[in-house]
């Protein structure tokens, strides 16, 4: 397939000429992953096989474009009019999201438009209705947008098992990954299901550096509020700035500030998961027309967008990983072999180091990625209970039919079986109670039991189990809503107090019909909702670096004066952590004795190893007394010195311990219930109501404790013991830093150390009510870093 004349009008209209790449996957026969830079014309590269072939028109639905965003599909839908209105050509476009009006989606299910953008979860839900050969049946091609971000999560399989099902239902569909940030194409590529792959010339290195402040970085915290002068005088010189931000709590709290000290009155938006639709449509809307200065945002705008006035990022907070910095740099000057400009404001002092360290590893183009497991178990139990609601299905070609699937291929017959088996029964210790009965085998073929069953079943695909939130409405009748947040923190309020949402600060009036309602209380102090937004980590491959420019004085040029000073000062009256050697420091303070160990694993881990280590010391009698995790060490406070941690870090000891406290403990309580809701064992959403938060946390544990009871084997606690070891527990981690750090290095000393005393400041900084106490507080801080040597 070449480009038509007209097309190559059309291009020359707008001043472009096609990319190579473009003309490359124009030509590309069967599956194609395409590696291009943000801003290097993806998505049309996707889209413009689709437009070549319905020049002469197409009856059905042609091409399937999925993303992982709704937000991504709005803006989609916005980019691709125009070639369509200027080359009249004969092409519906519609989305297919949560936010699409029931009649649209009824009507596309018997008229599908000729390009349908969608996300994974919808896609699911519609290859479930009985009509799915029919809707698909005429499908050529399927575009996945941003396939990197979805191949990192069960969104992405469960993308993965929905394409299998296409290919049945439309043989000879191509598909098409488009991605930009990507540590190993040939993995994704095989993640597909295997494609060939093409390569975009990279383009320029961006302009990425720290922000300079008058100010320095403090020693713990993650606000990056010092910071507000210098982000405004950079929002100042800008056209349009996307401030990111890595939580949505900090995002309303650094959006406050930023307004507080916005004396221009500039027009800055604020943007994440928790806002109204409303409310996010209204920033998107403003932000494609140019008309924001800035916008205050978290992971809700990484991918993607393409608003061409953005001329600034701004990372506030260590990005975590460095595939989502490259992702969020990419956000700025969205245009081809146009260097994107962006710079870093670190929230904390060890924040400094990550962020010089993420930077060296942008400017060398080492992106951090962990291997992909096999395809989770609870996703494909899912997939086979929608599958049946869509009709009756054969089990050995429903079988071949996965391992199509590129996180499924290595799936035996057995788990398969195991998956069928609980789909049908719920498992051995359940097959007795109907409500598990829902598969049945007939003249070959497995069933609904009950096609009642359908409805229920369909209102809860997915694979995003998020904390249970409530809506935010202004009191009256009608009030308007401003967003969502989490039951339990709504469970904490009382009438008459105050928290921010929307940039807003309001106070809490009730709880109506599961609708918290609030009025508007601008003068007074806000609590903060806890939103869930992103528990970020930083990844392996980062926390490695870290260690390695922590461990080297040569390299400390490279940072900050006053952080090389503060390490200079660390190798004199104890020692610097470096690569190969697991570093501890043991000293008192205040009567008790500390214990920190600088291990670099990620907060996860390092939290998991202070509740093992403190259970093993309790066993030994040294009294310990609590812990506190960061990604970088583990500070633990005892009543007796730990004078000797090598029995503390024993990995069979370790191991032994892991089992012994995740059977009963709160952890893998919690990852149960992830699994059992995206498995379909528990349902969250149910027809004439919604089951709270904690019903759901109350049918969980007591499901648990019956398999744990009667079932040990279930294939659920399988799933949840190998979900909790890589994930909330995240105990290989640990295993990795036992590994990376097989020599250690304890010291002895009489004073809390340089690099220890932040960890001290950070379990001192609790919430904070008035001015005394601040400066209470203030004082207190300048005392420990006096004491630690620090001015």
């Amino acid at each position: 397939m070449t480009l038509p004349p007209d097309f190559q009008d059309w291009f020359a209209r707008q001043g472009w000429q096609p990319h190579p790449h473009q003309l490359d996957l124009l030509e590309a026969q069967g599956d194609t992953l395409l590696i291009a830079p943000t801003g290097g014309g993806k998505t049309l590269a996707g889209f413009l096989p689709s437009l070549v072939a319905l020049k002469g028109g197409h009856k059905g639905l042609h091409t399937l474009y999925v993303s992982p965003l709704k937000a991504l599909t709005a803006d989609i839908a916005r980019n691709l009019a125009r070639p369509v209105a200027d080359l009249d050509l004969p092409i519906r476009v519609e989305d297919r999201t949560g936010d699409t009006r029931s009649s649209q989606r009824a009507r596309q299910r018997v008229d599908p438009p000729q390009i349908l953008l969608t996300t994974p979860e919808s896609l699911a839900l519609m290859l479930s209705y009985e009509q799915a050969p029919q809707i698909f049946g005429s499908l050529k091609r399927v575009v996945l947008d941003e396939l990197h971000a979805l191949a990192e999560n069960k969104r992405g399989d469960q993308l993965m098992l929905c394409l299998a099902r296409l290919r049945t239902l439309a043989p000879g569909v191509a598909a098409t990954g488009l991605s930009a940030t990507v540590e190993d194409p040939a993995a994704l590529a095989r993640f597909m299901g295997g494609a060939s792959i093409i390569h975009a010339d990279p383009g320029p290195d961006p302009d990425i550096a720290m922000l300079a402040t008058a100010r320095p970085a403090p020693w713990s915290g993650g606000g990056g509020h010092y910071a507000i002068p210098e982000v405004l005088a950079e929002i100042r010189q800008a056209r349009t700035t996307i401030i990111f931000i890595n939580t949505r709590a900090q995002a309303e709290l650094f959006f406050q500030a930023l307004w507080a000290a916005n004396d221009d009155n500039l027009p800055i938006g604020l943007h994440h998961g928790s806002l109204a639709r409303d409310a996010r449509q209204r920033v998107e809307a403003a932000m494609a027309a140019g008309e924001l200065r800035a916008v205050v945002a978290t992971g809700s705008l990484d991918l993607g967008i393409d608003w061409g006035s953005v001329d600034l990022v701004i990372q506030i907070g260590a990005p975590k990983n460095v595939k989502r910095l490259v992702q969020r740099i990419g956000r700025a000057n969205h245009r081809y072999n146009a260097p994107s400009r962006a710079r870093i404001v670190p929230a904390n002092r060890f924040e400094v180091i990550e962020c010089v360290a993420a930077l060296e590893a942008v400017h060398e183009h080492d992106l951090d990625g962990e291997p992909r497991g096999p395809g989770p178990l609870d996703v494909l139990c899912q997939h086979i209970l929608l599958t049946a609601c869509a009709g009756p299905f054969d089990a050995g070609a429903l079988f071949a039919e996965v391992r199509t699937a590129g996180p499924y291929r290595g799936l035996s017959r057995a788990q398969f079986d195991d998956c069928l088996d609980f789909a049908a029964t719920g498992g051995y210790a359940l097959r007795a109670y109907d409500r598990w009965q829902r598969l049945m085998e007939r003249d070959g073929l497995w069933r609904l039991r009950d096609p009642r069953a359908v409805r229920e079943l369909r209102m809860n695909v997915g694979t995003i189990v998020e904390a249970e939130m409530l809506k935010v409405r202004f009191r009256g009748r009608g009030g308007n809503l401003l967003g969502e947040v989490e039951e339990g923190f709504a469970a904490t309020l009382v009438k008459g107090d105050t928290f921010l949402i929307g940039g807003q600060t309001v106070r809490y009036e009730g709880l109506r019909e599961l609708v918290v309602e609030v009025t508007k209380q601008p003068t007074r102090q806000p609590r903060i909702a806890v939103y869930s937004g992103l528990k970020l980590a930083t990844s392996t491959q980062l926390s490695h670096r870290v260690q390695a420019l922590i461990g080297d004085p040569s390299r400390h040029w490279a940072l900050p004066k006053d952080t090389a000073d503060w390490l200079a000062l660390q190798a004199r009256i104890s020692t610097l952590p470096r690569p190969g050697v697991l570093l501890s420091e043991t000293f008192p303070h205040r009567g008790q004795w500390h214990f920190a160990l600088y291990g670099f694993a990620g907060r996860h881990a390092l939290q998991t190893l202070g509740l093992l280590m403190t259970k093993t010391m309790e066993d030994a009698g040294l009294g310990p007394l609590g812990f506190l995790a960061t990604d970088y060490a583990l500070w633990i406070w005892s009543l007796d010195p730990v004078t000797d941690p090598e029995p503390l870090l024993d990995r069979d000891a370790l191991r032994a311990g892991l089992g012994d406290w995740l059977a009963g403990n709160a952890v893998m309580k919690r990852t149960f219930k992830n699994v059992a809701v995206v498995s379909g064992l528990i349902q969250r959403n149910m027809p004439g109501g919604r089951k709270s938060g904690k019903q759901a946390t109350f049918s969980s544990d007591i499901l648990y404790d019956t398999l744990r009871r009667y079932d040990p084997d279930h294939l659920l606690l399988r799933i949840t013991a190998d979900e909790a070891r890589r994930g909330l527990v995240d105990f290989d981690r640990i295993e990795d830093m036992l590994n990376h750090s097989p020599r250690h290095d304890h010291r002895m000393l009489d004073r809390v150390t340089p690099l220890a005393a932040p960890l001290l400041l950070e379990f001192g900084r609790v919430p904070i009510a008035g001015q005394g106490r601040e400066r209470l507080a203030e004082a207190e801080a300048a005392a420990l870093m006096a004491e630690a040597g620090l001015t």
